[in-house]
C-alpha cells in the first residue's frame, strides 16, 4: 500500500527537526550573543577614540615644543645674522650700512583684504636693500615662499618702491638642495656656523634684483 504524500516523515527527518520552541530559543541565544559582540565592540570603539584624543594631545605638546625650540634658535641665527650681514654684503659689492630686524609690511589686495608680511632682517643704503629671511632650518619650500614675498616686496614695503631689491636666506642647518635651490633663484646664501656667519655663495655670483 503506497504511504499518502506529505503525511509522515523518515526517522532521520524526525531526528533533525527542531521544534518552534527550539528554533526560538537558538534565535534568542544568537541574539544575546550579538549584543555581547555589539557591546563589546562599543567598549573597543570607546577606548580607541581615548587613545586617539590622547595621541593628539601629546602630538600638540609635541609640536608646540618644538615650535619654541626652532623659535629660540632661529632668534639665535637672527642676532648672528644682523650683526654679521652688513659686512658680508659689503664683501660683495653690497653696500648697505643700516640694518633693521622683524620689519612688517602690508598692502589691500584686490578683494579688498589686507596682505601682510614679515621681514626677519633688512639691510639698506637708500638705494638699495636687502631682505633676508632666517630659518633655523632652511628646505626649499622656505625659499619658495620667500621668492614669492620678494616678487611682491614692494607692494608689502612702499617705502623702498624706487629701490633695488635683493634677497638674502640664512639658516643655521639646511636639506640639502636648499641653499643650491636658493643661489640658482638669484640670493645671497648666509650660513650660521659657531659664533659667526658666511656667504657660501660662489664667487662670480650675482644676485638677482626684484622689481
Amino acid at each position: 500500500m503506497e504511504k499518502p504524500q506529505g503525511e509522515f516523515m523518515s526517522t532521520n527527518q524526525q531526528k533533525n527537526s527542531a521544534t518552534p520552541e527550539e528554533i526560538w530559543k537558538i534565535l534568542r541565544e544568537a541574539s544575546e550573543g550579538h549584543k555581547e559582540t555589539d557591546k563589546l565592540l562599543k567598549e573597543i570603539s570607546q577606548e580607541q577614540k581615548k587613545t586617539d584624543e590622547q595621541m593628539k594631545k601629546t602630538d600638540q605638546r609635541i609640536n608646540r615644543l618644538g615650535g619654541r625650540f626652532d623659535d629660540r634658535w632661529g632668534l639665535m641665527v637672527e642676532s648672528l645674522v644682523e650683526g654679521k650681514v652688513v659686512e658680508l654684503l659689503q664683501s660683495r659689492g653690497i653696500n648697505v650700512y643700516e640694518t633693521a630686524v622683524r620689519m612688517e609690511g602690508s598692502y589691500k589686495d584686490k578683494k579688498g583684504e589686507i596682505q601682510k608680511r614679515e621681514i626677519d632682517i633688512l639691510a639698506a643704503n637708500g638705494n638699495e636693500v636687502v631682505a633676508v629671511e632666517v630659518k633655523s632650518t632652511l628646505n626649499p619650500d622656505h625659499v619658495r615662499y620667500f621668492l614669492n614675498t620678494l616678487r611682491n616686496f614692494k607692494k608689502y614695503f612702499h617705502r623702498y618702491k624706487t629701490e633695488t631689491v635683493y634677497g638674502a636666506v640664512a639658516y643655521l642647518r639646511s636639506d640639502s638642495e636648499a641653499p643650491v635651490f636658493a643661489e640658482k633663484h638669484g640670493l645671497f646664501v648666509i650660513r650660521a656656523t659657531g659664533d659667526s656667519a658666511s656667504i657660501t655663495n660662489k664667487k662670480d655670483f650675482k644676485p638677482k634684483a626684484f622689481s
